[in-house]
């Protein structure tokens, strides 16, 4: 089968897809050379790019997706992409998914879908799709999906992704998984999507060729086993009392404990980045003083590198999780830091975020002309390949009980649910 991603970044999601479905990356969509505030990257035609040159030698870059023909693009059986999040992210101004947002990018996707008509479709964004406000054609006016209790439309991103989907004639499923859930030593949420063509013949066989269980190019084998997924009663069934409290009372462990011992996911602003532990902890004090909620963004990956100095400290708290994942990954955990050269200080290794982000060694940090802050920006707005994988191969299952399921026929026009559930 052969594959395509658009926002590719450093390849995570054509990773997964090549694995799942034995497919091959024919050609991948990303900007080169885009400056970062209004400085070019340093290197030559921008680190996505340079990256995806080197580890997807021969396969053609259509470049920015705002500018392609797709009338003029191969087609693919597989159309994958991670279309930019900032303005769907907690930790963006949440303008959403609409029209003149980079989020709203998704639309040049869907274009690209609906002209060349893949037999798959994978999508991948952050949790914030499943809150963040939407424009589509399902809500062209004020009254048809109504109103939330807050005035907000009721419409959200992930609503209109599916609704676009459907509109061009594709069946979908999605899910929600954490990096951590495949054994990763960091939360990482994405939303994943897999859609179809709803008119598609029903013999599947075509699937068979795929999902043999390789490893991802030196990664994860499948079948890793997960472990506990989010759930909405966490904050109501003991997501803010204390372990030992919980244990006490005869409770198991909650998803909150796990998390607790979890690293900070990679990040492509890293808010630490520069500081010592002793003034990020005054700053956050400071900031928790002024308006009552710590930093608001978390912890600091490149902070909680610098306190498991040195390594020989067995990394602390986060050492059950960073022995899981050398156990899944079968590869031992880089050094968190690395020196600096000036006078024997130490920074966040790019290193160890690539072992976090589940990539073959060397997949982003051996890359020529790549420099440690495009490495670092790279690794942070990227997917974990088995993460990926791993929801794939669910969202597989799932389309394949509903094309099992015979279509339940609407009872009257739309009009009349809408009236009624008025």
């Amino acid at each position: 089968m052969r594959s395509g991603e658009l926002f590719a970044g450093y390849g995570g999601l054509a990773l997964a897809v090549e694995e799942v479905f034995g497919a091959r990356t024919a050609w991948v969509a990303d900007v080169c050379g885009e400056p970062d505030k209004g400085r070019p990257h340093k290197s030559p035609h921008g680190a996505p790019c340079t990256i995806l040159a080197e580890r997807f030698p021969g396969v053609p870059n259509l470049g920015d997706v705002t500018a392609v023909d797709w009338a003029q693009v191969e087609p693919v059986d597989i159309l994958g992409g991670g279309f930019p999040c900032q303005d769907v992210s907690h930790a963006g101004k949440r303008a959403g998914l609409r029209d003149g947002t980079r989020t709203g990018l998704w639309s040049r996707m869907a274009e690209a879908i609906d002209t060349l008509r893949p037999r798959l479709v994978v999508a991948e964004n952050v949790r914030g799709l499943l809150s963040a406000p939407a424009d589509s054609d399902v809500e062209p006016c004020s009254w048809c999906l109504g109103e939330s209790g807050d005035g907000e439309p009721a419409l959200r991103a992930l609503g209109a992704v599916l609704a676009d989907l459907a509109d061009l004639g594709y069946d979908a499923a999605w899910t929600g998984l954490r990096a951590a859930d495949v054994g990763a030593p960091h939360g990482r949420f994405r939303v994943f999507v897999l859609a179809w063509p709803a008119d598609a013949a029903r013999d599947t066989r075509w699937l068979d060729d795929g999902d043999a269980g390789a490893p991802l190019r030196g990664g994860v084998a499948a079948g890793v086993t997960l472990l506990r997924t989010p759930t909405a009663q966490l904050a109501v069934n003991g997501g803010s009392q204390h372990p030992a409290k919980r244990k006490a009372g005869g409770h198991g462990p909650t998803l909150a404990d796990e998390v607790e011992h979890l690293l900070p996911t990679p990040a492509v602003n890293d808010m630490g980045a520069g500081k010592s532990p002793d003034a990020w902890d005054a700053w956050t004090e400071r900031m928790k003083a002024a308006h009552g909620n710590g930093n608001g963004h978390g912890k600091s990956l490149a902070i909680e590198a610098l306190r498991l100095l040195p390594p020989s400290a067995e990394f602390g708290q986060y050492a059950p999780a960073i022995a899981r994942w050398e156990a899944v990954s079968g590869r031992h955990a880089p050094a968190p830091t690395e020196p600096t050269g000036r006078g024997g200080a130490a920074r966040l290794s790019p290193l160890f975020v690539e072992w976090m982000m589940g990539l073959p060694a060397g997949w982003v940090t051996d890359v020529p002309a790549i420099t440690r802050t495009e490495a670092l920006r790279a690794l942070g707005n990227g997917v974990v390949p088995q993460q990926a994988a791993a929801a794939l191969r669910y969202l597989l299952t799932v389309r394949a009980q509903a094309l099992a399921t015979p279509a339940v026929k609407a009872m009257g026009p739309a009009t009349t649910a809408i009236e009624e559930d008025s």
